[in-house]
């Protein structure tokens, strides 16, 4: 049996009429009629008792209809898994972040990908540096990046998801905690707890920029892990921590003072990142309900 095999018979089951389903299949009778007799030819049993005034199913009929009702079920299933994967609808996306300011961001796309297209699983890694992030992008071991970069690959396309800016985070009993804006300058004097100057860390960078710049070397009394355990070392006056406004945005400690930077650099937006070559359609999908999200 082949699948238009399947379809007349069905079509004449379910009409009873050679006419009806021959309408129904958008063909002539004769070669639906011919259709059904080749396949009883093959079966070795007729499927169908008819004159020129009825069509009854034979036992072996009733016995083919739920087989053959399975058959186009199991068609149409296959199909629309065709279509869904097509369109998006289905597949894994694995998505690599770094920062404590893309967990909002990350959180909400997964969010509304759970909501418009329960089909795809998001895959989400957890970086502690945005490097390592573009590393596992360009080595096709992730789908989407999401960080903070000065230099991107060729292969890699980018798009700014959150603008973000530079702040400076400092003790409520600081001298400068009531400034509006800080050049750079007015803390020469200052120590500074810093995040690991790691390969590509933008925070070190540019604070190694800013006080370049300014003409002094900035002194970096402590290294800190994480922004959390910068921010807890500025609560304590260890310190003062070069962050970000999107930090600042979600922090709680109220002994910590969040004073914009004045002197211009080079951002330090948060970007999504993706490789060019790269026409998967359950990608795009979710790359458009990202930049969605920020539109």
């Amino acid at each position: 049996m082949d699948l238009d095999d399947v379809r007349a018979f069905l079509a004449v089951a379910e009409e009873l009429h050679f006419g009806r389903a021959a309408q129904r299949l958008h063909m002539a009778q004769p070669p639906l009629s011919r259709t059904v007799k080749r396949l009883e030819r093959k079966l070795g049993t007729r499927l169908f008792d008819r004159n020129t005034r009825s069509v009854a199913l034979t036992p072996a009929g009733h016995a083919l209809l739920e087989p053959a009702r399975e058959v186009i079920d199991a068609l149409r299933r296959a199909e629309a898994a065709v279509r869904a994967a097509q369109d998006g609808d289905v597949g894994l996306v694995r998505i690599a972040f770094a920062g404590a300011s893309t967990h909002g961001l990350v959180a909400r796309l997964a969010r509304v990908v759970r909501s418009k297209r329960p089909g795809v699983q998001l895959e989400l890694s957890s970086q502690n540096y945005a490097q390592p992030a573009m590393k596992k992008l360009v080595e096709g071991d992730t789908d989407i990046a999401l960080g903070r970069w000065d230099v991107v690959p060729a292969e890699v396309a980018t798009q700014v998801v959150m603008p973000d800016s530079l702040m400076l985070a400092l003790p409520d009993t600081h001298r400068l905690a009531g400034r509006t804006a800080l050049p750079f300058g007015e803390l020469s004097t200052e120590v500074f707890v810093s995040l690991p100057p790691h390969e590509g860390a933008v925070l070190p960078d540019r604070l190694r920029r800013l006080a370049h710049a300014n003409g002094f070397v900035a002194e970096v009394i402590q290294i800190a892990p994480d922004t959390q355990t910068a921010l807890a070392l500025v609560s304590a006056e260890v310190g003062c921590h070069l962050t970000l406004a999107s930090v600042a945005r979600n922090a709680t400690d109220p002994h910590v003072v969040f004073v914009p930077v004045a002197d211009e650099v080079p951002d330090v937006d948060l970007r999504a990142a993706w490789r060019r070559d790269d026409a998967e359609p359950a990608l795009r999908a979710v790359r458009d309900e990202l930049l969605a999200l920020i539109a």
